[in-house]
């Protein structure tokens, strides 16, 4: 630990999210002062112990203009040298008002003009077409049903919003008939659309998280794989295992350098069963919710943000343990249920060797009793949003 960080003050915000278990641990070793951001009482980040102080403030994922009110006036009150978002929406926010923000703290966040380009999935696409990136072929943009069909792409191909989280928006096209029933429907709910080609889903996912200091040097780039996801169509992963994909690192490197971005970055990919090479699907310009994976291989991404956005050197982790697996027991429940193949599995549905849960820690255990309540409250509105 660096001493001239010691007692550094950081505000983690949304404590509800699942990426907040191991964070507030991480941020908790290395010594920092921890405060964290709260909807609600019953929010992970409010139950545990590792923070130093937790705050209760307004957070509406249907409001930001309210939300970004209510942070502003906490930040021009109390002084937090960083604050780090966890989802999308606040991620988005603290980039759009980056500017202002600085004048009080430091948000790890990219400017605004690179954040863009990483959180629309159409941009991510088009970079990757045009640098040589692995990718599912991609439409430029199409408006209309008629634009789609005139481009003369194959079924089955998939639509899905621009920028979007999990799996919500994403519908598989068999057919015309599909088309013309979905497309027009999605794009007034969530604007624009990605097209691109279908991959078949019979293959491995995969996660590439990476750290670029401002130097443009790769300081930690981890993948681990995505072996089973819920819904089982195509949706969010529930059990990961770190591995060694160098070809992944080349191209998620490549991919962010040529965006402009720094610091922690999350790229999706599928492998490809029909000529097995991983493809990028998409960035998400915050910290995925399967991180805890890196922390126990042995990337520390907490301390990196902190030094990065303090201005100091960037610590080093290119080298990880491989074969740790984390599963997410609240939704590979559910793909058990669900699932064909909940008998064929690999790693089996039935090991924990290697293993620890995203919420689940003998060392912190209220967090997971409040993360179970929350959820029976929000398992049908947010099965609700992927329905197919």
């Amino acid at each position: 630990m660096k001493k001239g960080l010691v007692g550094t003050k950081v505000l983690l915000l949304e404590g509800f999210a699942r990426q907040s278990m191991p964070m507030m641990e991480a941020l908790h070793k290395n010594e920092y002062h921890v405060t964290t951001y709260n909807a609600s009482k019953l929010d992970m980040g409010y139950v545990s112990h590792y923070p130093d102080e937790k705050i209760i403030g307004f957070w509406d994922r249907s409001d930001e203009e309210k939300s970004y009110k209510a942070l502003l006036s906490l930040l021009k009150r109390k002084h937090y040298d960083v604050v780090i978002p966890l989802t999308d929406f606040s991620a988005t926010m603290l980039s759009k008002h980056k500017t202002e923000l600085k004048k009080y703290t430091n948000p790890a966040v990219n400017d605004w003009e690179v954040f863009q380009m990483a959180g629309d999935k159409l941009n991510t696409m088009m970079a990757c077409m045009e640098n040589g990136i692995p990718c599912p072929y991609t439409l430029k943009d199409p408006k209309t049903v008629e634009d789609i069909l005139a481009s003369g792409i194959q079924y089955p191909f998939i639509i899905k919003p621009r920028v979007g989280y999990g799996s919500i928006g994403f519908h598989k096209i068999d057919n015309e008939a599909d088309l013309r029933r979905l497309f027009d429907e999605c794009v007034e709910k969530f604007g624009g659309m990605v097209v691109q080609e279908y991959i078949p889903q019979t293959d491995i996912q995969y996660k590439c998280e990476v750290f670029i200091d401002a130097n443009g040097d790769v300081k930690s780039a981890h993948v681990f794989d995505k072996t089973r996801w819920y819904p089982i169509d195509g949706g969010s992963t529930c059990c990961s295992t770190a591995v060694d994909r160098p070809d992944i690192v080349e191209s998620c490197v490549k991919l962010l350098k040529v965006i402009g971005w720094r610091g922690y970055g999350d790229v999706d990919l599928i492998q490809d069963p029909r000529d097995h090479v991983a493809k990028v699907m998409e960035i998400n310009p915050r910290i995925t919710a399967s991180v805890k994976v890196c922390f126990r291989s042995g990337v520390d991404f907490a301390r990196q943000i902190v030094e990065y956005e303090m201005g100091q050197k960037v610590t080093d982790y290119m080298d990880y343990k491989k074969g740790v697996t984390l599963r997410y027991m609240h939704t590979d429940l559910l793909w058990f249920i669900e699932s064909p193949d909940r008998f064929k599995s690999v790693p089996s549905w039935f090991s924990w060797k290697n293993t620890c849960d995203q919420i689940w820690s003998i060392k912190d255990p209220l967090p997971w009793f409040a993360y179970s309540l929350q959820g029976i409250a929000k398992f049908g509105k947010e099965k609700k949003k992927r329905k197919r």
